[in-house]
């Protein structure tokens, strides 16, 4: 083996691209969009095809070769299908600059499969979705790079 074959330890997991269906799928993708970062302007809403959709600025927590390299971070996309209606606290969506912080992703079951996907944000924020059901994909769209703060999101104890 040369110093230049590839090694076990050089190898990257495959870019995220999750989709939930049931509040157990949704469980596993609220918890990899943890601490993603995003700025107000990165949220869309299109009404007449339903969707809704962030930019995010995600923390790698899959990343199993943190002690080789420093924590990163990787934008994905978050959509959610099937809005109906969005209402949001504790944002001003006027402020472009505007740095928020997702801290969960939850489902509200209402009847025959509709109700509201929460996204609680730090500092009492949050965005409603009324949903006709829940469909939601967490998707990579770019490669993973070194997080600005060189740091892993602490939550303390």
């Amino acid at each position: 083996m040369s110093e230049n074959d590839a090694r076990f330890e050089d190898g990257r997991e495959a870019p995220l691209d999750l989709g939930a269906w049931d509040p157990d799928d949704l469980s596993v993708l609220s918890a990899l969009a943890q601490d993603a970062v995003f700025p107000a302007s990165e949220m869309s809403w299109r009404a007449g095809e339903r969707r809704f959709a962030l930019l995010l600025n995600r923390f790698r927590w899959e990343d199993r070769g943190r002690e080789r390299h420093e924590p990163e971070r990787v934008q994905s996309l978050l959509v959610v299908e099937n809005v109906l209606r969005v209402a949001s606290q504790g944002i001003d969506r006027h402020d472009g600059d505007l740095i928020l912080s997702l801290l969960s992703v939850t489902f509200e079951p209402g009847e025959d499969g509709t109700g509201h996907v929460l996204l609680t944000l730090a500092g009492d924020g949050a965005i409603r979705l009324a949903v006709e059901a829940l469909e939601l994909r967490l998707r990579d769209v770019t490669r993973p790079y070194v997080a600005p703060s060189r740091k892993v999101p602490d939550h303390g104890a």
